[in-house]
């Protein structure tokens, strides 16, 4: 199991708000989930940022505070030993500082 890693993504979050049909919208937030006997697991990782409307992205959705190419990118460099996350990542630099601790060390 110390050489797997699964992860898994939705593109999409929820509104907040309950919508005229008593639904709700397609949001701007999404949820991940890593597995494997590399991950430091048990825990939710990443910042709350609450559901308060002053908090919310837009006014109407959970706020993102986890960029997705910060634990993709932490899972590529930390678990799979990869140096060089340019080309993975166009225009985007993931940075150590900012993974969210998903790999055990």
């Amino acid at each position: 199991m110390r050489n797997v890693v699964v992860l898994t993504m939705s593109e999409f979050g929820r509104t907040i708000a309950e919508n005229g049909n008593s639904g709700t919208d397609h949001g701007h937030a999404t949820a991940m989930l890593a597995l494997g006997g590399a991950v430091n697991g048990g825990k939710v990782l990443g910042r709350w940022p609450g559901l308060d409307p002053a908090s919310r992205f837009e006014g109407r959705d959970v706020a993102v505070t986890t960029d997705f190419r910060d634990l993709f990118g932490e899972i590529l460099a930390r678990h799979l030993g990869a140096a060089d996350l340019a080309d993975v990542f166009p225009g985007f630099s993931p940075s150590p500082q900012r993974y969210p601790g998903a790999i055990r060390a």
